[in-house]
């Protein structure tokens, strides 16, 4: 053979054999595939191969072809494909003789190509190696057998004799008719076939024609008698034993000296098992592709008993599932010819170890049952419930990995009895259908449990939202009377009083702070509301007398009150405008500053011109100081924090950075979904908005995510912890300057911080109906 070029293009090469291979691939499997190089070595080969020539892909990898053959055929191979290289001429119809490893001989059809890369090189040889060897085997024996018939058709009544003694040893069954029909002859292959002896039958008609078949063996027997030979009739039928057998039919009618019909020879050829195989690899196919539609268990597990039922030809199928609490078996889908019946064994429940299905549970193997009646095992309860009678079933395990989670069952049998064919298919069905049936019940299961907690989160929003209105009239009433009560307290006078008052103020206002921003998540009104105070005009007493008292000797002291709420609140309605960002923060951050002023923190502001945004200046407010705020509290002294509006690639961005202490990874998945403070609530005593490790209430965030639904902004947060602090438990010093680990402000820096973006649609591509009652 000739030799192989040099390799001097790697890159082409291997993506020619690379795309050769896959398109190999995209081909029937059933055959072999194979790769040689120039020399004949097997560099690539598919499963197939391995198996007609018996060895395992090691033990081929790399080897010639010739060390697969004898001599007279290796020499025959290696002149094909030397003539295909010289030449280009793809041959046709190459038979190669292989010896497996087990010294039987394989006959095999081969096509072989020329491997040529890019570059024209022609690099070695690809095909595909059919076994043959039952195809020429079964056309030699036809041939013979149809010469011999022949032979014997036309031959003396010795050549009868000796034509007899032939099909002794035929392997398929055949039999000869008078032209009655009955039988004069049957071989010993239709006795092993169909259980019925010459003795029994001669001069007899056969009693093996299914009753739905009869129809068409009379158009058989029509066509047999008109053209004098019948050849590949396919039909039906039964044997001794009841089993109803796939058949192929061959016949001819002979003659006498004569020349007068004289009686019908007729060869069947059982390819049960053949069409079998072929029916069940279609219906695994089926099922396969089917069973990711159903995404509902019951679905699913109708189609799965449907299948079973026409595949097994039975009269019934279920799905038994394990109930690991109640220790039961429960049937959710029953599939009968009787749909009444299958309405009953819907839910039936019974016992784990009672029945056909708990022998199998515990033995872990499949099972079948000819007579129920005669069965140990069978639990007639079921039948009881169901008010019908299973004659014979098959139950055989679901199984995932090592766990099983219930039985397939299939019962009475409509043709013959239940066997190894049964168990073999059946098992197959449940192979596949376990894991899709555990995946579906796991989803359901998901799905009832998230359910539940969307009940119990509305169940937990009821409850918010009726506390935030038990708070709002106490707060007010403690609020508007502690404002009272500092009028009425003489000012400098009592350093502690003075003292006391601010104390109970800044508490007051963090509990207001805290109801305002709960009826901000529950899309309440707004805490400015006109409404509320109205509300609380017609409902709290103690409030009038409280805001009555702060205006002494006015007699229209309801008047007074609304036109103060009026004065103070404003209107109800709060509209969004276009907001030129930049501006907005630069003039919201100037009222902040002093809020933060006793704080060592650095404020770096980056403000760009941006395109303007939708949204009402109020919330834009909240969500500044909600992030300026999170921020300075989160940062130690020392440290820095950056205020940035810039364009982004799709609209303004609002960002704010700082180098504080960073979330942990946990902390960052639950900060926008839940209400959490960032901080550890162990670690912190309740101080002053702005100090650092204030106890920030984590609604800010939640609100501002709130918001963002509201009107259709995106947030986004990257947080990285501090190095020296990886733990929640881990506590900063508060101060750089403190911090042993860093001996620079730009240490703190690097070691950790936090941004969180807010990125807005411009206003000319957003039209939003704002109003209060969205705030």
């Amino acid at each position: 053979m000739a030799h192989a070029p040099p390799n001097d293009d790697r890159t082409d090469i291997a993506d020619d054999v690379f795309r050769d291979r896959f398109r190999v691939f995209l081909e029937e499997v059933a055959d072999g595939f194979y790769e040689t190089d120039l020399k004949g070595n097997f560099r690539f080969f598919n499963n197939a191969l391995c198996r007609i020539f018996g060895y395992t892909a090691t033990e081929i990898k790399g080897r010639n072809f010739r060390e697969f053959m004898d001599a007279e055929n290796a020499l025959y191979a290696f002149t094909v494909f030397n003539r295909l290289y010289e030449s280009g001429e793809i041959p046709s119809e190459i038979i190669w003789r292989i010896v497996r490893k087990d010294g039987q001989e394989r006959i095999l059809e081969i096509s072989v190509n020329l491997i040529v890369d890019r570059s024209g090189r022609k690099t070695g040889f690809q095909g595909v190696a059919r076994d043959v060897t039952r195809k020429i085997a079964d056309q030699q024996e036809l041939e013979a057998s149809q010469r011999r018939s022949h032979e014997l058709y036309q031959a003396s009544s010795r050549a009868e004799r000796r034509y007899r003694a032939f099909l002794e040893f035929l392997p398929d069954p055949v039999f000869v008719f008078n032209m009655d029909s009955t039988v004069s002859y049957l071989n010993p292959a239709f006795e092993r076939v169909f259980g019925w002896t010459l003795k029994e039958l001669e001069g007899k008609r056969i009693p093996f024609i299914p009753e739905d078949e009869k129809d068409r063996t009379r158009a058989g027997i029509k066509r047999l008698f008109a053209e004098k030979v019948l050849h590949g009739f396919e039909t039906r039928r039964s044997t001794r034993d009841g089993r109803i057998l796939d058949i192929v039919v061959d016949g001819a009618i002979f003659y006498d000296a004569q020349d007068n019909p004289a009686g019908q020879v007729i060869t069947l050829r059982d390819v049960t098992a053949r069409k079998r195989a072929e029916q069940i690899n279609q219906a695994l196919f089926r099922i396969s592709r089917a069973l990711y539609r159903f995404p509902g268990l019951d679905r699913m597990l109708e189609y799965i008993t449907r299948q079973i039922q026409a595949l097994i030809r039975v009269a019934g199928a279920m799905v038994i599932l394990i109930d690991e609490e109640t220790r039961e078996f429960t049937i959710p889908v029953a599939a009968y010819e009787d749909v009444e019946t299958g309405i009953k064994m819907k839910e039936i429940r019974f016992p784990m170890d009672k029945g056909v299905a708990g022998h199998v549970y515990r033995t872990g193997k499949p099972l079948i049952v000819h007579d129920t009646a005669k069965s140990p095992y069978f639990y007639d309860q079921v039948d009881k419930q169901a008010q019908y009678h299973h004659k014979n079933m098959l139950d055989v395990p679901l199984r995932i990995q090592d766990r099983m989670i219930g039985v397939l069952c299939a019962v009475n049998k409509k043709e013959g009895a239940f066997d190894n064919a049964d168990v073999d298919l059946l098992s197959a069905v449940a192979n596949l259908v376990a894991l899709p049936i555990e995946n579906a019940r796991i989803n359901e299961a998901l799905q009832r449990a998230y359910e539940n907690v969307r009940g119990l989160n509305r169940a937990k929003e009821q409850v918010i939202h009726h506390l935030s209105h038990e708070l709002k009239t106490p707060l007010s009433v403690l609020s508007a009377s502690l404002r009272l009560l500092e009028k009425r307290l003489p000012k400098g006078e009592d350093g502690a009083a003075d003292r006391v008052v601010v104390r109970a103020q800044r508490n007051l206002q963090r509990l207001l702070d805290m109801q305002y921003e709960i009826g901000d998540m529950l899309r309440e009104q707004d805490y400015r509301a006109h409404g509320m105070l109205s509300f609380l005009l017609d409902a709290s007493l103690d409030m009038l007398v409280t805001l009555a008292e702060t205006e002494p000797g006015q007699t229209r002291a309801p008047d007074v009150i609304q036109e103060a709420i009026d004065r103070e609140f404003g209107h109800t309605e709060i509209p969004c405008v276009d907001l030129a960002l930049d501006r907005l923060v630069e003039s919201h951050l100037a009222v902040l500053k002093p809020r933060f002023a006793h704080r060592d923190i650095r404020l770096d502001l980056r403000l760009e011109p941006v395109a303007a945004v939708l949204i009402p200046a109020e919330v834009m407010e909240k969500i500044v100081e909600g992030l300026v705020k999170n921020a300075i509290e989160n940062t130690p002294d020392g440290g820095r924090v950056t205020v940035v509006v810039r364009a982004g690639s799709k609209g303004p961005v609002f960002e704010v950075r700082d180098t504080g202490v960073g979330l942990t990874a946990e902390k960052q998945r639950l900060i926008f979904n839940h209400y959490f403070a960032p901080g550890d609530t162990l670690s912190y005593a309740s101080k002053a908005p702005y100090d650092f490790n204030a106890g920030g209430k984590g609604i800010d965030l939640l609100r501002i995510t709130i918001f963002s639904e509201r009107y259709r902004f995106d947030t986004k947060m990257i947080s990285r912890r501090c190095r020296y602090i990886p733990a929640d438990s881990d506590l900063c010093p508060g101060a750089v300057d403190r911090c042993g680990h860093c001996t620079h402000p730009a240490d703190c820096g690097e070691s950790g911080g936090t941004t969180m973006q807010i990125r807005f649609v411009p206003s000319n591509e957003l039209n939003l109906a704002c109003r209060v009652d969205e705030i």
